[in-house]
Formats: structure tokens, sequence, C-alpha cells
């Protein structure tokens, strides 16, 4: 983890940034340009694949490594000279991660950087190591788990704790709109792994990947609308609580029907008269927080033969 001098303008973005390195030996340039470039106060790398004890520090930055749990050297993560002293990550059986504990508007904020080997299993113990505690929490995070939920291409095994967990404990999890892997196989299909978990944050998370370093990882910025206590997370409604049928019924009676679509302008035009009552029709099939205590609507047959 690396992060450089702090910058004192007010209300200024917080921009943080994680990468997937696959290695930085003799990239310190490239990774220093990077940083300058975009203005990055706190980088978070994973497999950097230092050896115990090598040093690697971009300029103006200050370099905190966490020996690797498997072997390929360190996890190693680049963090500001105005930051605290790391804090501890030993308890954490399978999660690589290295946290430090910064001051954002005033209050204390546990980051984390982390990494999982998909050879590895997730387990609740780690992720209430990563959240447990009173501070509120940013973890950014390679946990090879896909979800569609965070704009991953498709579902696989391991999201359902990591869903749960996220879940039962008030945490959100965000994930960039495009991409993050650029494989260099060919027939590999791109997809999105990195992502953002916060809890008891007081300002919005924004991702972006972009093109540049040179690894089969795209680098992803994260960063907050502005510094303002009075910023809170988005609203973020959970879409597995919808009726469905309520739903349904609302979308029947707003969705507009018109047979005649003579050119692209109406086209476009049909669209937005669709997307509107889909948009519209949620809001009003699902709540805006989770009642206590009540169950998720059932999934109805159909839709269970279609999972299928």
């Amino acid at each position: 983890m690396a992060a450089r001098p702090r910058r004192t303008e007010r209300n200024k973005v917080l921009r943080l940034a994680c990468w997937n390195a696959d290695g930085v030996r003799g990239r310190k340039l490239e990774i220093g340009h990077f940083l300058n470039q975009h203005g990055v106060d706190i980088c978070l790398l994973s497999e950097a694949f230092l050896n115990p004890g090598q040093a690697f520090r971009p300029a103006n930055y200050v370099c905190h490594p966490t020996d690797r749990l498997t072997v390929g050297g360190q996890h190693s993560n680049p963090v500001p000279p105005w930051y605290s002293p790391p804090l501890s990550t030993r308890s954490m059986t399978h999660l690589e991660a290295t946290a430090i504990q910064v001051i954002i508007d005033g209050r204390p904020v546990k980051i984390l950087a982390a990494y999982l080997s998909p050879s590895r299993p997730l387990i609740g113990a780690d992720l209430t190591a990563s959240f447990g505690g009173r501070l509120p929490v940013l973890l950014a995070a390679d946990l090879n788990a896909k979800h569609v939920d965070w704009n991953s291409r498709l579902n696989t095994g391991r999201d359902k704790l990591l869903r749960d967990y996220t879940y039962e404990n008030s945490c959100l999890i965000f994930g960039p709109g495009t991409q993050t892997t650029n494989p260099y196989n060919p027939s590999a299909t791109p997809d999105v792994l990195d992502i953002v978990i916060t809890t008891d944050l007081s300002f919005a998370v924004y991702l972006t990947s972009c093109s540049a370093l040179s690894s089969d990882y795209l680098p992803v910025l994260i960063e907050n609308a502005c510094r303002l206590s009075s910023q809170h997370p988005p609203d973020r409604r959970d879409f597995r609580r919808t009726d469905r049928a309520n739903f349904q019924t609302h979308l029947e009676d707003q969705i507009p029907f018109d047979r005649e679509l003579h050119n692209g302008i109406a086209i476009v035009k049909c669209v937005e008269n669709f997307s509107g009552p889909v948009l519209k029709a949620l809001a009003a099939s699902t709540p805006k927080c989770r009642p206590r205590d009540d169950p998720r609507p059932p999934i109805p047959i159909g839709i269970h033969v279609e999972l299928a």
C-alpha cells in the first residue's frame, strides 16, 4: 500500500487506485507516472511478487508490504506519509491484506487492500476480521468472486457467502461499470473482478477502470464525491426483496405499446418510454430498506425454472 503527502484543499476528492500488478519489479517509473498522472492519494497493490524485505517505493510515496500466504513474494501496497501505522491483519486465515487507518472528514477510516487466491476458500472469519471493530471500512479487493450485482459477466460459487455477509452486516458492494481484466489469452473473456466493499462511510464511492499500466488487470480508480460529512452512500435498493407479482402489475399498467417504429428516433423514444416504467415499477415494488424480521418474497416458479 502506498500514499503521497497529504493534500490540504478543502472538499478535495479522495482518490485511491487498486491494481493487481502481476509483479512490480522494474516498473517503479511506470507506476509512479500513473500515480502522478491520475492524482492518486493511496494505491492498493496486490500480487506485487516482491521477496520478503525487498523495497519498493515510488517517488513521494511510502510503501507497506505484507508477506503473502502463498508462494510468490509479497502482497505490497503503497500508502501516504499522512496515515497512521499499518493495522494488523495477522488474524486472517486465507485473505491476504494490508490495512491502514486514515482521517477523513475528521473521522478515522480503515482502508484495506486484499487479495484472495482462487485456490483458497472465502470464509466468514476473514470478512469479520476485515470489517470488525467500530471503524468505518473501505475494502478494495480481488476476491476472485463474480456476480452480476457488481457488474460481473456471470455468477460464481463463492459470491454467496460474500453477498450474505454484506447483506447481514449492512455493507455495500461497488463494482466498476466496465471490465477490470484484460486477459493475455485471446480466448478468455474480460470481466469484473476488482470490487470495493464499504461499511459506515459518510460519503459515496465511485469506481472507474482505466486502460493504463501493463498487466492482464486494469487499474481501478476509487474516489469519493467530496469530503463533506453530509454525503452518504447512494440509496441502493435490494432488488432481491422485490415483490415480483407487484412489479409485473405495475409494469403492465405503465408500459407503453406502439407497434409502429418507423425510424431511429422512434426506436430511441420507445426505449426511453420503456425504461421509465421499469424503474417506476421497481420503485413501487421494492422496499427502500430491509424490514426487520421480514422474509424475502418468494421467487415465482416460472423464474425458478428459468434459473434452473
